[in-house]
This record gives structure tokens, sequence and C-alpha cells, in this order.
């Protein structure tokens, strides 16, 4: 199998002196989602109820999964499907905070390194059992002081 190169020393030189014309910032312009549909959440809606956690897991980390779905997927047996919900940054502050006592080490870990995690979940993972957990908590206290 050979290695084929698609573009161009011409196309090349353009992509890097700056191609389109575009700021920095407009180049995220070209690559939209497209809108969120009724049928979109109505298809999240089914699969989150699929017998497949890793379907369900793909539900949890959605940024346009409803919050009640989040909701419910945070007491999913499956602690994949939980530590999903648990790093998915539009879930509920109230919700990170009932992850942050949740039984699965993983599952507390992906709370502590969530962005929008409660003060009161961050202090109470800093005393965590696991060593862990605290070492996590720890570490993104010191990249916040920076």
């Amino acid at each position: 199998m050979s290695c084929i190169r698609f573009n161009t020393p011409a196309m090349r030189r353009q992509m890097r002196d700056g191609g389109m014309g575009l700021d920095a910032g407009d180049a995220a312009l070209l690559h939209l989602s497209p809108a969120v549909t009724d049928s979109k959440i109505e298809r999240l809606r089914l699969l989150a109820d699929s017998p497949n956690p890793k379907i369900r897991e793909s539900v949890a980390s959605s940024r346009n999964t409803p919050e009640d779905l989040l909701r419910r997927l945070a007491k999913d047996p499956d602690e994949g499907v939980r530590s999903c919900v648990a790093r998915n940054e539009t879930t509920p502050c109230d919700v990170l905070s009932e992850l942050a006592t949740d039984s699965a080490e993983k599952v507390r870990g992906w709370v502590a390194l969530n962005y929008f995690v409660p003060e009161d979940a961050m202090a109470v993972l800093s005393e965590d059992r696991s060593k862990v957990v605290r070492g996590l908590v720890s570490w993104k206290a010191s990249i916040a002081e920076r």
C-alpha cells in the first residue's frame, strides 16, 4: 500500500499562508454543527433506553442531551455511563454534586475534572477516600492557580 498525498505543494502553501483569508476564530465557522432538532432529541431519548451501556454512554456524553436524561443516566447501574454524565459539561451542578459521592472511583474522578463542578462538590472530593481522586482535585487546583 502506498501513501498518496492529495494536496499539492501549491495547496499546502495556500493553507500555510492563511488559505482563505480567515481570522483564527473565523475558521471554526466553517465547521458548525447542524442544528439540534426535535428528532435529534427524540433519538437521544430512544438511545438512552438501549440495553447496550456503550450506547447509553454516547447519550450521556452528548452536549445536546436534555437535563432530564442526564439526571436519569446519572443513576444508571453502569459506571461507564455515570462517568460520561460526570464529564459532560452540560450536566447540572446538583447532579455533579450527587456524583461526587458515587461508589465508583472513576465517576468521582471525572466529577473532579469537570470544569463546571461546584465548590461544595470539590470540597467533598478533596477529602475522598481515593488517593487518585484527591490527586485529581489537587492537580486541578494547581493548574487553576497558574
